[in-house]
């Protein structure tokens, strides 16, 4: 394994992709800090659920003001209601910007770092700083809907959690601000045809061959 003393990855993919697992797997392998971009819209969705406050912009630009990621890292934030909420929650530019500020400012501090999400490499990490190798997943969608089933420990049915993941990745993908797109120079993963380990390993070896 390779070391370096830089080193920025960018992870983005459909639900249930398997992307957050891989980037978790890699930031460990490699010693990267590790910002899942889709936590921070959920907990943004969880906030306004329980506050309903008036004007979500000011209210979450607020509270993102005060909060660290560590503490957003530790909450449980994987609800279906969250996930039906957010799909609509990160369509808002204003919300957007808010959610992306709070991002770089992470990203500027970190010189190894690995962000997930579904605007990472075309928006987040597109320059200043530019990520060194990007990676895009994608899986079945009858594996991942079995996989986020098992994540919400089947509190809704199958079929609704299938429902639910489509609706979701042909929102990302045709909303109008930072869609979600496969970069061009972005390596497919596909999810649904390796196990961890050799997700693992494909990731490694085009990282390793970095100069």
């Amino acid at each position: 394994m390779k070391k370096f003393k830089k080193l920025i990855i960018a992870c983005d993919g459909e639900s249930a992709s398997g992307k957050s697992t891989a980037a978790r797997l890699i930031s460990r392998r490699y010693k990267l800090i590790l910002i899942n971009s889709g936590l921070l819209y959920r907990y943004a969705s969880k906030l306004i659920i329980k506050n309903k406050p008036k004007d979500n912009s000011s209210f979450l630009k607020k509270k993102f003001s005060k909060i660290s990621y560590n503490r957003i890292a530790r909450l449980n934030l994987h609800s279906e209601q969250i996930s039906n909420h957010v799909a609509v929650l990160s369509r808002d530019k204003n919300i957007r910007k808010i959610i992306n500020d709070f991002q770089k400012k992470l990203i500027r501090k970190n010189k190894k770092i690995c962000v997930e999400g579904r605007d990472i490499a075309s928006k987040i990490l597109a320059k200043r700083p530019k990520y060194d190798l990007a990676f895009y997943f994608k899986c079945n969608i009858k594996v991942a809907s079995y996989r986020r089933w098992l994540d919400i420990k089947k509190k809704i049915s199958l079929k609704g959690v299938r429902k639910s993941l489509s609706k979701r990745t042909s929102m990302d993908k045709k909303r109008e601000n930072s869609p979600l797109i496969k970069v061009k120079d972005a390596i497919l993963i596909r999810t649904d045809k390796l196990n961890k380990k050799q997700v693992l390993n494909k990731m490694s070896k085009y990282i390793d061959k970095l100069n």
